[in-house]
């Protein structure tokens, strides 16, 4: 009997997703699967070269409808403000009919999706199986799990004290609307609904996370490890980025970036530009121009550009992200802790400060700052973001080689970083989740 089966893969609109997805996908086509990729329309030539077996991975385009209160024409996550999004999750809602003409058209054996609530309702009428796909941290989806509860107060058998959600923390969301609650609800439903959850991450880490899922939905958790592509040799940082870095030391320049999916205000935006300035260190902050402003020039505090000249770039384009973090130079990350920086974050050496925006980044920086304690979590003021000088003491505390934190975030990371880049680690991870939907399949 063949025992390779055919996924159709739907992932939520945005690159966070979509791209764990492909790796995914590209790891069944290695292992002899089809996978159908569904995706919106402006993305396919994005995701063409990530795609590494077109001869099992085939794409097609999803029609993206339009929902009152979104600009014509959105498609991603990325093209929106947070607060619209569960506007974008309505469109996606309304491609239900597409998704089952693609069904009745390839006959998949398995439904990967994360966000599509309804995945599990529509596959049954196909007789297909459904994997819910989940590309955030198990810790993410354990709290929500157990929010409606107190906040920050951990219901029995709950893994850990440290990674929940806390009042202050609500002042850092405050950019995401009231249908948060619905968000979450679409989560739980998909959850509860599907007939396996897969969980992009590993034991060591999450292993008491994954089991308390397990046992609240009922269901079985296969985890496939971070899902990296294989490193790509012929890959080159740009030139312009490998030539700047390579001008300091080893381990000086400071690095932020905070995804795509943050927008600041300007007052933020000029709060995290002189925090910068304020660690006298070398630095390169990669993050979008501020709302209602077309380019980061206009935005940057008077006189900065002239007083940083030399040492510090402000830069509002994409940058190769993992290749900067992996330039010998680069001495600190500070990020937003989504969850796939977070693991680039805990691959790569330099160290972390985390400064997150949304429920789930928050949890991540629980885990990474509280629980596994390799990073530094910024002290926020009573508005939600930070102070300079917050910002500031955090990337002096793990910069100083010789500082009491300094030193045990780095020793933890270590440890960490061993653990994950042991031999068979990962590979092992994915066989074993690989070989799990092959039984779930043909059972």
């Amino acid at each position: 009997m063949d025992s390779k089966f055919h996924a159709l893969m739907y992932p939520w609109f945005a690159t966070g997703h979509m791209t764990p997805f492909l790796h995914l996908a590209n790891k069944l086509a290695d292992k002899g699967h089809r996978v159908t990729f569904l995706l919106p329309k402006k993305t396919l030539k994005q995701y063409e070269h990530l795609n590494l077996f077109p001869d099992k991975i085939v794409f097609h385009s999803v029609t993206v409808p339009h929902v009152d209160g979104l600009p014509i024409g959105t498609e991603t996550a990325s093209e929106i403000p947070v607060s619209s999004t569960n506007l974008l999750a309505s469109a996606m809602d309304l491609t239900r009919a597409q998704i089952e003409d693609q069904v009745l058209a390839v006959k998949p054996d398995l439904i990967f999706f994360d966000f599509a609530h309804w995945i599990p309702e529509m596959a049954k009428d196909f007789g297909v199986k459904t994997v819910m796909y989940v590309v955030v941290s198990a810790s993410t989806i354990a709290s929500m799990l157990v929010q409606g509860g107190e906040l920050g107060v951990p219901p029995p058998g709950y893994p850990s004290s440290k990674v929940l959600l806390r009042k202050q923390d609500l002042y850092s969301m405050k950019s995401i609307n009231n249908d948060g609650t619905k968000f979450m609800e679409r989560i739980t439903t998909s959850l509860m609904n599907c007939d396996v959850i897969a969980i992009r991450t590993v034991r060591e880490i999450e292993g008491s996370f994954c089991d308390y899922i397990e046992k609240h939905c009922k269901k079985r958790v296969l985890l496939t490890g971070p899902m990296f592509p294989e490193p790509d040799e012929t890959k080159q940082l740009e030139e312009k980025w490998s030539n700047w870095l390579s001008g300091f030391e080893p381990d000086s320049v400071v690095f932020c970036a905070l995804g795509t999916q943050v927008v600041l205000q300007k007052d933020q935006f000029q709060e995290l530009c002189l925090a910068m300035e304020l660690t006298g260190l070398p630095f390169l902050l990669a993050v979008k121009p501020p709302r209602g402003i077309s380019t980061i020039q206009e935005a940057l505090p008077d006189g900065f550009e002239e007083r940083v000249k030399g040492r510090g770039v402000v830069w509002g384009g994409w940058v190769q992200q993992e290749l900067i973090l992996s330039h010998p130079s680069v001495g600190c990350f500070v990020s937003h802790c989504g969850f796939g920086s977070m693991w680039e974050s805990l691959m790569n050496d330099c160290q972390i400060v985390l400064i997150p925006q949304l429920g789930d980044q928050i949890l991540n920086t629980r885990l990474l700052s509280e629980e596994l304690e390799v990073s530094v979590e910024v002290a926020r003021e009573e508005t939600g973001w930070f102070s300079k000088e917050s910002l500031r003491d955090a990337i002096t505390s793990v910069m100083e080689r010789e500082s009491e934190t300094g030193k045990l975030v780095r020793m933890n990371h270590n440890k960490w970083r061993e653990t994950l880049f042991s031999p068979g680690v990962m590979i092992g991870y994915v066989n074993n989740s690989v070989n799990s939907l092959q039984d779930l399949v043909y059972q």
